[in-house]
């Protein structure tokens, strides 16, 4: 293989491998804002509940204040028929009696309700700040993570970076300039092995006097279909591979 091709072979790994960094990198934030959003939530049920809880409690306390002024009406009342002079005015103020002591039982009986879903409300309140309080820890510690692998994601990209640069540098010009353009047109795949007289990009058949020349190794080739620099790996001996007389010399299975 071509001085030129193993480092374009080795330059698109590193090029791969920054471009799934820098994806990280810029996914990191959205996965913050969900998680953050989700914390949202939580206080948007939290407020709803003390809000829920808070008018409960302003309606028991009208109530009370309404079962006091037909308390004071009925004391009242009672000082005035004390000097009734007819029948029918003692009569207005005992229908008057009654209707007060009705608005007071249909108070009262409103209060119990009331009190009865304040419990529930009250539960939910302190529920929900159970709730939020460990979401709250659960996202903070999530963005200190997230915070972590980005710095973490960017001093990679950064030492990548310097390695891409410096085998870039130790490229032939035309080689170089022909990765990058390649690498730009083809969505960062400038470089493709070719296996089994087919290109690993495209998988389109390659000539068979192509194949001899990309064999030969004697100057850098492209795929004639997609354009992208090929290489080709020779097949490994017995020997590189390993194991095979280990292999021949186990005991056959029956």
């Amino acid at each position: 293989m071509l001085p030129d091709v193993e480092v374009a072979v080795r330059l698109q790994a590193i090029d791969l491998r920054i471009s799934d960094l820098q994806k990280e990198i810029a996914a990191l934030p959205k996965h913050v804002a969900e998680i953050e959003k989700k914390l949202s939530a939580h206080e948007r049920r939290l407020e709803k509940d003390r809000a829920a809880l808070a008018a409960n409690q302003k309606e028991r306390k009208r109530l009370d204040g309404e079962v006091q002024i037909f308390e004071a009406k009925i004391t009242k009342l009672r000082d005035q028929m004390l000097g009734a002079k007819t029948n029918e005015q003692y009569r207005a103020f005992q229908n008057e009696i009654d209707f007060a002591t009705k608005e007071i039982r249909a108070c009262e009986d409103r209060t119990l309700d009331l009190m009865a879903e304040s419990e529930s409300l009250d539960k939910s309140v302190k529920g929900a700040e159970t709730v939020l309080k460990e979401e709250r820890q659960i996202v903070e510690a999530d963005k200190q993570r997230a915070e972590k692998r980005t710095a973490e994601d960017r001093r990679r990209v950064s030492e990548l970076q310097t390695e891409r640069n410096a085998d870039l540098a130790g490229m032939s010009p035309h080689a170089a300039a022909t990765y990058e353009r390649i690498r730009k047109a083809r969505g960062g795949i400038a470089v493709s092995e070719a296996v089994d007289g087919r290109c690993g990009a495209c998988h389109i058949a390659l000539r068979p006097q192509f194949m001899q020349e990309l064999k030969r190794s004697e100057e850098i080739r492209v795929c004639e279909t997609c354009g992208r620099i090929l290489y080709w790996n020779a097949p490994k001996s017995p020997e590189e591979l390993g194991g095979v007389n280990a292999l021949s010399d186990a005991p056959l299975r029956r």
